[in-house]
Order: C-alpha cells, then sequence, then structure tokens
C-alpha cells in the first residue's frame, strides 16, 4: 500500500472511525505527558486518543536508562546534599546542548524544574534519595541522582556551578523484588510504566498498531484529524481541538538521514524502528518549519566510563582531544567528529586489571587491547601513528601526572595517574551508534510553526519530532526531559482549543 504524506482534506472524508478532543501520535515519553497534559486542562477532562504504531507502550524512552535532566534544586538534589540553581542550570545547558540552542526554551525548562519535578512525582514516579558519584552509564540500582552531562568536568565546571542533574526513576516501593529489575526494566521502563498507568487511569484511549500516515485539514488549513493503517486498512481520526505529533526522530529514514545528517547515515541508531521520520514529513506538507536537523546525539564509547576517565584518549595522530572524564556522550561526539571516528586510548595493567566495571556498565565486556607495547615508541609503530606523536603525549600527561593535575584538559585530579609500562591500547574507532535532535520547529506551547513562523492551526509536536532542548550537545535526560516538559505543554495547549 502506498504511503503518502501530503494531507486530505477533511470534506473528502467520508466516515470517520473514531474521533477525540485530542489525538496524540506516538505513545512514548512525550505522548504520554502530552496526553496526561491534555487530560488533565479541562474540568470536564478532554477525551484523548493516542495511536502507537507498535504494539505496546514506551518507544525509546522505556528501553533507556530513564535519565530525566532535572535541576534548580529539586527535592532529590537536596535530599542528596546539593544545592543547584535554575540559572546554574540555564548557564550549563546554554554552554552544553550546542551551538543554536534556544535560550527562551532552556530559560522556560530551567526556570519550570523543580516544578516539573513536583508533577512526575505527584503522578507516582518514585525516586530514591541517594547519589552515585562514579562515571558511569545509568547508576546502579536503588540511586537516583547522578552527574549525567559533564556538569563536574572542565570546561563546564568552570562556566556555572556544577551538580548532579540526572535523575532516575526506581520502581514504585510497592513493586515486588522479584519484578524490579528484570530484563530490560530500567529507569526508562519505571517512568514509562507510571506514565502510562495514569494516562489509562485519566482516561486515555490507546490503539496499538496504528501507523499514521497523513494529516487531515479543512479548507481553511487547520489540522482537524488524521489518516492511519490498522490491520491493513486506512482509518481516519478526527481531532476536534488538535494533533499532537511525538512519533520520535528520523534516524531510520536513510533518505533523511543521506540529506539531513550524513555523518550518520548507514550508522547503528540508538533508537527504536518507529523513527523513520513520518510525523516530520506529515507537517512539513503543510509548510512546517524545521530546526536543527543537522544535530545528532553519538554514542561510541562502549567501555566503563570510569575505564575512559583513567586512560588517556588519542587521535590518529597521537594526541589527546577531549578531557576523558567528561560526559562519554560528549567523548563520542568528538570522537565522530573531532577526530574523524578515530580514537585509541591508552591505558596500563594497573588500570585495566583493577577498574571496577560495576553494575551501572549495563553488561558492557571489557574490550580486549588491540596492542601492548613496553615503550610508547612501540605502539606508534604498532598502530601507526606519527613518530614520536604519542611519546610526547604520554611524556607530558606523565610529567604532570606525578603531581595529580592535568594542565592540558584540567581532568579531574580523582583520575589523573602516571601510565606505568607496559602500555595496553583499546580501539574506539568506528563505533558511532547515534540518534536525530532536529525535528519540526515549534513555539514554547508546542505549536508547529509555520515557515512563515506563524502556528498552524491545530498542530503540535514534542519529542524527538521537535527540535527542543540539544541541538548539537548533549547530556543523558535532555530528550527525556525535554519531551515530558513540552510534551505536557502542547497536550494542555491543545486541550485548550475550540
Amino acid at each position: 500500500m502506498e504511503r503518502l504524506v501530503t494531507p486530505a482534506y477533511a470534506d473528502t472524508i467520508e466516515y470517520w472511525d473514531g474521533e477525540a478532543d485530542v489525538i496524540v501520535v506516538g505513545y512514548g515519553i512525550a505522548g504520554a505527558c502530552a496526553a496526561l497534559g491534555a487530560t488533565a486542562e479541562r474540568a470536564e477532562h478532554a477525551d484523548v486518543l493516542v495511536l502507537e504504531r507498535a504494539g505496546g507502550w514506551g518507544g525509546a524512552a522505556a528501553l533507556s536508562g530513564g535519565f530525566v535532566y532535572l535541576g534548580g534544586g529539586t527535592p532529590l538534589q537536596k535530599a542528596c546534599g546539593f544545592d543547584d540553581t535554575a540559572q546554574a542550570m540555564f548557564d550549563f545547558l546554554m554552554a552544553a546542548m550546542g551551538p543554536g540552542a534556544d535560550e527562551a526554551r532552556v530559560r522556560l525548562y530551567s526556570d519550570e524544574s523543580v516544578d516539573h519535578y513536583d508533577w512526575l512525582t505527584g503522578l507516582g514516579v518514585h525516586y530514591v534519595p541517594t547519589f552515585h558519584p562514579d562515571p558511569a552509564h545509568t547508576p546502579p540500582p536503588g540511586r537516583s541522582l547522578m552527574y549525567s552531562g559533564g556538569e563536574n568536568a572542565w570546561p563546564y565546571n568552570q562556566m556555572a556551578p556544577p551538580a548532579p542533574r540526572g535523575h532516575v526513576a526506581q520502581p514504585p516501593p510497592d513493586t515486588p523484588a522479584d519484578e524490579q529489575h528484570v530484563g530490560d526494566r530500567g529507569g526508562g521502563y519505571w517512568l514509562m510504566k507510571v506514565l502510562t498507568d495514569r494516562a489509562g487511569a485519566a482516561g486515555v484511549r490507546v490503539a496499538y498498531d496504528v501507523r499514521t500516515d497523513r494529516l487531515i485539514v479543512d479548507r481553511a488549513g487547520t489540522v482537524v484529524g488524521v489518516a492511519a493503517v490498522a490491520d491493513g486498512r486506512v482509518v481516519h481520526y478526527r481531532a476536534r481541538r488538535g494533533v499532537v505529533l511525538a512519533g520520535g526522530g528520523f534516524m531510520y529514514d536513510d533518505g533523511m538521514m543521506n540529506r539531513f545528517a550524513p555523518e550518520l547515515a548507514r550508522k547503528p541508531g540508538g533508537v527504536v524502528e518507529g523513527n523513520d521520520g513520518r510525523c516530520i514529513r506529515m507537517a512539513q506538507a503543510l509548510g512546517a518549519d524545521l530546526g536543527r536537523m543537522d544535530g545528532c546525539e553519538v554514542w561510541s564509547t562502549a567501555i566503563a566510563p570510569e575505564l575512559l576517565a583513567k586512560g588517556v584518549l588519542v587521535n590518529e595522530f597521537g594526541q589527546r582531544f577531549v578531557t576523558e572524564d567528561t560526559y562519554p556522550g560528549r567523548v563520542s561526539q568528538f570522537i565522530r567528529y573531532r577526530a574523524d571516528d578515530r580514537a585509541w586510548l591508552i591505558i596500563d595493567d594497573e588500570i585495566y586489571e583493577n577498574t571496577e566495571l560495576g553494575p551501572s556498565s549495563k553488561g558492557l565486556k571489557r574490550t580486549r587491547p588491540v596492542a601492548v607495547g613496553e615503550t610508547a615508541a612501540e605502539i606508534e609503530a604498532e598502530l601507526g601513528f606519527p613518530e614520536g606523536s604519542l611519546e610526547s603525549t604520554i611524556a607530558l600527561y606523565n610529567r604532570h601526572a606525578e603531581n595529580g593535575v592535568d594542565p592540558v584538559f584540567h581532568k579531574s585530579e580523582r583520575f589523573v595517574t602516571p601510565l606505568r609500562p607496559p602500555y595496553g591500547v583499546l580501539n574506539l574507532s568506528g563505533r558511532a551508534v547515534g540518534f536525530t535532535l532536529g525535528g519540526l520547529r515549534t513555539s514554547l506551547d508546542g505549536e508547529v510553526l509555520h515557515v512563515s513562523g506563524e502556528p498552524i492551526p491545530g498542530l503540535y509536536a514534542a519529542g524527538r519530532a521537535a527540535s527542543g532542548i540539544p541541538v548539537w550537545g548533549y547530556a543523558s535526560g535532555a530528550s527525556l526531559g525535554d519531551g515530558s516538559f513540552f510534551g505536557r505543554r502542547a497536550g494542555r495547549h491543545a486541550a485548550r482549543q475550540g
């Protein structure tokens, strides 16, 4: 069946298979929070219908580590002994989210972050007041707070007072022990379970295995519904107040990747396969504007972050290019875009044998060395580095590491010790896995903006279908935070219409 993207006109629809006040496309975190926002907006409780192409709720959010990036002094931060302000959070995000970060969007998110935390916990999202201090992809079970964006690493610790802002949901207290950590039931699963359970209790209707293909508009250009495919037939749903697009990014559409983000085209996607850009293209067919479609997050350092932090990372010229103890996603960005996806971590026996990977590494295997040598010169020769390059890098690093300092990249003294031969080399080249950050340009209330700058009536977007807080930088939790916060706003605004 041909998949059209051009909109259909309402006066050509002979039969509506269903209707609702607000229709939400996609049941990941942005869709769930849009549905919850819509149902709570009106005294009579807006009727909300969610259309999900998969067979169940969750999307990429349910499979994630579950970080929600929150700060400004949340109760969890305070319970763990950390002071934070909305200004410090704003300053960090403006520096870390990449060139072109939307100042108004970041300001709103920072200023209302504590309120958003309260909203999530009011729904039943459970956080345990325990801080995890070590570098990790996610904290161990039972710990909810962690540095998740390199806030405490150079250069960001010079730009804003650092505070841990990665908030990871835990199983609700009444969850049986044998159900708490089974398979992929990490923080993302428990976050999404609470949100979807509450949405169901609020009367949100959900139709699974429904693939939305086209928007439906009236002759004035207002979006009034969607056309979809269910059970092999075309179905039409009418939206009395608005449609919220929350179907994810476009990592799994080769054409869009080649056009907008060729650096990651044909690379493995760190998202679900439903992220094929359909929501973006449906809105484009109405003249929707786009934002930062080239932006991508990269995750390629498939080793424990603490192992990375203790080593010396070099490019093909034997030179360091990023501080090793920062957010692993930032290291991955630098490997892909500043080192041409060619990077090697230099370690020694002490680091390799005595670095505990820990449960937070989620079963990642310890990478085996690709080269071993008694001298840096041997490593250079074996890997083809320029003569003397690695020797000078290790000599300079060791010279200052004897005093526990790193004047070049200012790595924390906690991780700075001289490397002792024999040296080992871990190859971190060619491992790029990522997802897209660009999408539809929206107002702060989630209204999809036309290329003219005006809102397209009746159309909203949130999550990775929209261009949000991260544009060319990232912190773990930025997508779930952005999607939940602005998804909620989109649902609320849509429910107010009509």
